[in-house]
This record gives structure tokens, C-alpha cells and sequence, in this order.
């Protein structure tokens, strides 16, 4: 490469500002700082619940427990004793919250995806009229709707049942935004392509389209069984029965003090933990797609 190649090839690159070194210095312990803010009350979590009662009430900042002992996660798995307040039904609670986000997560992935593909690519009257519909129904806070839903859910005698906790949820519109927004962004000669060939519009779909769909249906995945998992609001008015209680609602009246009296940190602590490892787990597994799923907008040519 000649000299004048090279002096262009530098110019080209930005000149990064250099600071000097205690400036920097400061810079990193700052973020150090910030980052070990940030995970102090996950710490904090873990070590609550190898703690006793009394250990996690006299010194609730502590990051050693003064007497280590297993006895909140006995108590959550059903092995806890009469004089300790006896165990929590904490795998039930674990049992429908999972029963609850695979189906709902299921669901979703597929009507989410044929209706985004629906309004992305098929031709009929009023489609412009159905997106400004479902881009206005993200912007409903979902409080408002609590009490409809209960009246729709109690009307068709579903409510306190699996059938009105899953149905109502099946469909969810923020999915169908991002469905639709991907599906744009396929080249239509792919497409095409496959009609020539005497695909039809399903075949199209199924076969063609959504194979090319991975991020984006990866992040629908993550964000259904996040929301999912994490659901309250819908469970708090759908059902009433301690059966159909999943960790939201479980935890909510275990730490309202519907199970025993006493503060009982590390038994709550310690079932907050356990509730959010299955999320953390599924979005660090998937990180690098959800990323991709993020940025699926652009168009490809």
C-alpha cells in the first residue's frame, strides 16, 4: 500500500481523546463503584437466605451470616417443621407459573407471528385501521382493564380456572407489532419465488418465511415467557383459589403475612431467588439472539 494510501486510511479513523492516567483511573473506579452498587441487593438476596430469622432482622446488611443454615429453602420445597410454621407450597406456586408461561409462551409465538405476518404481507380491507388498533392498544395501561376482565372471565364461567388464566393471554399486541415490523423486512422476491414454485399463502409462511424469522421469534420467546412468568395483575382478578396461586400471587400473600407472622426475610428472600433464576437463566442462554431480535428492523436487501 503506498504512503498516500496509508495517510488516507488514518484519517479515516476517529481520533479518540486521551485522557490522562488518574483521570482514567477515577473513570474505572467509578464504574467498578456503580456496578458493585448495582449487584449489592442481588448479594444481599443470596446470602438473606442462608440466614435465620433473627440473624437477618439484627443485621439485615450483612454479607455473612453469622449461623449458615438451609432452613428457608426447606421450608419452600415442603420439609419445613410444625414449630417453624411448616413448609410453603412453593412448587405449586413453581408448578402453574411454569404450566402458565409455556402455554401462554406458545401461544403467543404462533398467533403473534400469523397475525404480524397477516398484516404485513396480505392485501385486505380495514388492515391499516387493525394496526392503528393494536399500536393503541399497547399504549392501554393494563390496569384499566382489571375489572373487564373479570367481567368477560366470571360472563363465560372461566374464572378460577387454568382456561381463564391462559386464554386472555394467548394473544399479545406488542407481539404482533414486533412480528410485523420483521416480516417487512423479508425481501418479497423470496416470496415470490415460492409462489411461482404453487406455494400458498400458509405454505409461504410456515415453510419459507418464518424459518428466516429466528431472532425475531427468539425475542418474542424471551419477552412472552418474561411476561408471563412475571405476570400479576391478570392472575390477581382471573382466579381466587390457592391451587391456582402461581409465584406472583404466592408471594404476594406470603409477603403480606398470609403465611405466618414474623418479618421471615430469608424465607422470602429466598423465594424471591428461586423465582427469578428460570428467566435469568432462558435470557442469558439467548442473549445474542435477543439482540439480533432487537435490531431485526433494518432492511435487508
Amino acid at each position: 500500500m503506498t504512503a498516500s494510501g496509508t495517510r488516507v486510511r488514518d484519517r479515516a479513523r476517529p481520533v479518540l481523546p486521551r485522557f490522562p492516567l488518574p483521570l482514567r483511573t477515577a473513570g474505572y473506579a467509578l464504574v467498578v463503584g456503580l456496578g458493585l452498587l448495582y449487584l449489592l441487593p442481588f448479594a444481599l438476596q443470596l446470602v438473606t437466605g442462608f440466614k435465620t430469622d433473627a440473624d437477618a432482622a439484627a443485621n439485615p446488611l450483612s454479607l455473612l451470616p453469622t449461623t449458615p443454615t438451609t432452613a428457608a429453602y426447606q421450608r419452600l420445597f415442603g420439609m419445613g417443621r410444625a414449630d417453624d410454621g411448616g413448609g410453603v407450597p412453593f412448587l405449586r406456586w413453581l408448578s402453574n407459573s411454569a404450566l402458565v408461561a409455556v402455554l401462554v409462551t406458545a401461544g403467543r409465538v404462533l398467533f403473534d407471528s400469523m397475525a404480524g405476518y397477516a398484516l404485513a404481507r396480505l392485501r385486505f380491507r380495514g388492515r391499516s385501521l387493525l394496526f392503528g388498533f393494536v399500536v393503541a392498544l399497547i399504549a392501554v395501561p393494563g390496569v384499566t382493564l382489571l375489572i373487564p376482565k373479570f367481567l368477560v372471565l366470571n360472563t363465560f364461567g372461566i374464572f378460577d380456572t387454568y382456561t381463564g388464566m391462559i386464554l386472555p393471554l394467548l394473544v399479545d399486541a406488542a407481539g404482533i407489532f414486533i412480528m410485523k415490523q420483521f416480516f417487512e423486512s423479508v425481501p418479497r422476491e423470496v416470496e415470490e419465488a415460492a409462489r411461482v414454485d404453487g406455494a400458498g399463502v400458509f405454505r409461504i409462511f410456515w415453510s419459507v418465511v418464518l424459518p428466516m424469522a429466528r431472532p425475531a421469534l427468539i425475542t418474542l420467546t424471551i419477552l412472552s415467557f418474561q411476561g408471563s412468568w412475571n405476570e400479576f395483575t391478570h392472575f390477581l382478578v382471573s382466579t381466587q383459589s390457592a391451587q391456582y396461586e402461581t409465584l406472583t400471587t404466592g408471594l404476594a400473600r406470603f409477603t403480606s403475612g398470609g403465611l405466618g407472622g414474623g418479618t421471615q426475610y430469608p424465607l422470602k428472600l429466598a423465594a424471591a431467588l428461586l423465582s427469578t433464576l428460570p428467566v435469568a437463566a432462558l435470557f442469558f442462554c439467548f442473549q445474542r439472539y435477543f439482540v439480533n431480535g432487537a435490531n431485526s428492523g433494518a432492511v435487508k436487501e
